[in-house]
C-alpha cells in the first residue's frame, strides 16, 4: 500500500496526442516513492504516449504531471531529463558505434561537472550488470539484445532521476535475458528506486510491480494488484490485452 506522502509521480487528467487527435484521454496514475507500477495494455493503447508526455517529448494538451510535487507539464524535455525522469525506450536506441561506457556516460551528461558522482553512478551500474564492466570498451553493436537492454537501463540510471520509466524492457529478449532484466528491476526496487514500467508481459509486471494499471484505447480502464491477478484477475487482463 502507498503511504499518504506526496507521490514521486502523479499524472492527473492527462490528454495528449499527435496531430489533431488525442491518443491519450483523461489518464490518471500515481507512483509512490520507492514503488514500482506497471502500465499494461495492447499495442496502440497509448502506453508509450504516456511515457513520452512525462518526459516532455509530446505536448500535454490537458492535465498535469507532477514529479515530487513539481508540475512538469509544459517543461522542455531537456529540463525534465535533468534528474527528474529518465527513460529506457523501446528498441533501446543506443549509439551502436560507441562503446558500452560511452553510451552509459551519455546518460549523465547533465552531471558532467561532477565526475565523482558520475564515477559512483557508473560503478553502481556495473554492480547491477557485471557483464557491462567486462564489456565496457566494446562497441555496443557487438552486444546481444539482452546486453543492449542492460546498457539502455544503465544509461537511464546514470541520469540519477527521481522516477525511472521503462518502455517494454522485455520485448524481443531471450528467456535468460528477460530473467536478468527482471532481477535487475527487483534489485532497483530493493534499493528504493521508483519505477513506471510499460509492459505487455503480465508475468514480468506481476513479479516486479506492486500495482498494475490497465490501459486500452487511450484510457485507464482498471487497476489491480499482483494478488488480485493471481486470485483470478488473469482472465480479466487477458480480455483487455486480447
Amino acid at each position: 500500500m502507498m503511504s499518504n506522502e506526496t507521490p514521486i509521480l502523479e499524472v492527473s487528467n492527462l490528454s495528449t496526442g499527435y496531430g489533431r487527435f488525442d491518443v491519450v484521454r483523461d489518464v490518471q496514475l500515481r507512483v509512490g516513492t520507492g514503488e514500482a507500477v506497471a502500465l499494461l495494455g495492447p499495442n496502440g493503447a497509448g502506453k508509450t504516449t504516456v511515457l513520452n508526455a512525462i518526459m516532455g517529448l509530446v505536448k500535454v494538451r490537458k492535465g498535469q504531471i507532477f514529479i515530487s510535487g513539481k508540475n512538469m507539464a509544459g517543461l522542455p524535455a531537456h529540463r525534465i531529463a535533468r534528474g527528474h525522469a529518465a527513460i529506457a525506450p523501446e528498441g533501446r536506441r543506443l549509439f551502436l558505434d560507441q562503446s558500452v561506457e560511452d553510451n552509459l556516460i551519455l546518460g549523465a551528461l547533465h552531471l558532467r561537472r561532477d565526475q565523482d558522482r558520475v564515477r559512483k553512478l557508473l560503478d553502481s551500474v556495473y554492480e547491477l550488470f557485471p557483464v557491462l564492466r567486462k564489456y565496457r570498451d566494446r562497441q555496443s553493436t557487438y552486444l546481444s539484445g539482452g546486453e543492449q537492454q542492460m546498457v539502455a537501463i544503465g544509461r537511464m540510471l546514470m541520469a540519477d532521476p527521481e522516477i525511472l520509466l521503462l518502455d517494454e524492457p522485455s520485448v524481443a529478449l531471450s528467456p535468460v535475458a528477460v530473467e536478468i532484466v527482471v532481477k535487475a528491476l527487483m534489485e532497483l526496487r530493493r534499493r528504493g528506486a521508483s519505477l513506471l514500467l510499460v509492459e505487455q508481459r503480465i508475468d514480468v509486471a506481476v513479479r516486479v510491480c506492486s500495482r498494475l494499471y490497465v490501459m486500452t484505447h487511450g484510457e485507464i480502464v482498471d487497476e489491480m494488484t499482483p494478488e488480485q491477478v493471481n486470485q483470478g484477475g488473469m482472465s480479466i487482463l487477458n480480455k483487455y490485452l486480447g
